[in-house]
């Protein structure tokens, strides 16, 4: 990690020393509201961690790597193949995810597939402005001509091909935004502009109370949705514990939730989350008890006073940007 360090390029933030998610989320805020940004890029590579390319990546690794034993593990590694439902099978590409080596591996593959050739193609191309934000395998990218996005788009399709990578055909997509998207927009008779998604939060045009533009973040829904769900499916494992252990429990997913989500402006998604978890296990309640008609608001009322839940409130930026 160590070595890499000292080569990977600025616009990687996932799994680095002093870097993370919210920095990253940052980034994208500043650049968007004080930057040339008029277009974005929202990007998605195909199953990214079962496609990575085994002699691509043992390529890459030793361009800094010239110690045989230390390749030789990661080849055996990479090779190691996996057991699922009792039944082995021999792995000929992708990294393994969860293995403490994998987010290094994948940041290396990406560092030269894509981050290096941005930044060449940049160089090479780019008439205006032209910013990559990568957290892992989810980035995008911010333009300030729409020209410079179409062009990057079809160049970067054959790039990752020659990695034997595909960009999710669906999932990426090119859209109009920024501090002029909405005015431009609305001259040419649109609609307002489009939103995307990046890690986890769903980016908004908005405005402040003073009318100036400003960008809101906000919990993606789909990931929101996903989240409640495993809860209520837990809520149902727990549904005999003591009250006290359930409560206990809950603050505990509640506090972390609130920890990544609750960044500024995102104040109302955090409170739905609240609501709805507070529902979930108002419901589980009253399935343990057999009382299905217990009015909402009194069993809230009377539990939520006796077994209080932490309040849906901002927790600010779990890493401040610098000046």
């Amino acid at each position: 990690s160590a070595i890499y360090e000292a080569d990977f390029l600025d616009c990687s933030y996932g799994f680095r020393p002093g870097r993370s998610a919210h920095l990253a989320l940052q980034i994208v805020r500043k650049a968007v509201m004080a930057e040339r940004v008029s277009w974005v890029l929202e990007a998605d590579i195909r199953k990214f961690y079962d496609s990575v390319d085994h002699e691509w990546l043992l390529r890459m690794v030793e361009h800094r790597i010239a110690d045989p034993r230390i390749l030789r593990l990661i080849s055996q590694w990479l090779r190691a193949g996996i057991l699922e439902s009792g039944v082995y099978a021999d792995t000929v590409e992708g990294t393994p995810q969860g293995a403490g080596i994998s987010p290094l591996l994948s940041n290396v593959f990406l560092h030269y597939a894509l981050d290096l050739w941005v930044e060449q193609w940049c160089r090479r191309h780019a008439t205006g402005h032209v910013r990559l934000v990568r957290y892992a395998d989810d980035y995008v990218l911010l333009f300030e001509r729409r020209e410079d996005a179409v062009k990057m788009q079809a160049a970067m399709v054959e790039r990752l091909a020659k990695f034997g990578l595909q960009l999710h055909e669906d999932k990426t997509r090119l859209i109009e935004f920024g501090r002029f998207a909405e005015a431009n927009r609305r001259r040419r008779g649109e609609r307002r502009p489009d939103t995307f998604d990046f890690l986890g939060f769903t980016h908004y045009c908005g405005k402040s109370r003073k009318g100036r533009f400003r960008l809101v973040q906000k919990t993606q829904r789909k990931r929101m949705m996903r989240r409640l769900k495993e809860l209520r499916q837990e809520l149902r494992c727990r549904m005999h514990l003591p009250v006290r252990d359930q409560q206990k429990w809950l603050r505990s997913v509640l506090t972390g939730h609130y920890g990544y989500f609750g960044i500024p402006g995102n104040s109302a998604g955090i409170a739905d989350f609240l609501h709805e978890a507070s529902k979930a296990w108002v419901a589980t309640l009253r399935r343990r008890g057999q009382r299905p008609k217990l009015p909402w608001e009194r069993v809230n009322t009377v539990l939520l006073k006796v077994f209080p839940l932490p309040p849906a409130l901002l927790r600010g930026w779990m890493q401040p940007l610098k000046a």
